[in-house]
């Protein structure tokens, strides 16, 4: 009984490390100012790609862009982070399930 917990155990944790490992090739996007600035993350929230139009880059655009990036940024790390926890539910309700809990 215990053997085949341990096993169950392990073969959970390697599906969680699948799981991560899938996320970090879904790309998502965030982006703010009707388009203006665009950030990219994977779904392990690890930053990718940031684009900025060349409009906002004159010095007086400098706050503004800063004020973009952020919200840009933050758009797309809370789109990460759902894909994230949906990723890991899923696995966890069919760990759960194989462990008989």
């Amino acid at each position: 009984m215990f053997g085949d917990m341990l096993s169950k155990l392990q073969e959970a944790q390697q599906k969680m490390q699948e799981g991560r490992q899938k996320l970090g090739s879904v790309i998502i996007d965030g982006e703010a100012g009707n388009g203006l600035v665009k950030v990219s993350v994977t779904g392990n929230r690890e930053g990718k790609a940031i684009s900025i139009d060349n409009q906002l880059m004159a010095p007086d655009k400098k706050e503004e862009l800063e004020d973009l990036l952020i919200t840009a940024l933050n758009r797309a790390l809370t789109k990460a982070e759902q894909a994230f926890d949906d990723e890991m539910k899923g696995l966890a309700g069919g760990m759960l399930g194989g462990l008989g809990l």
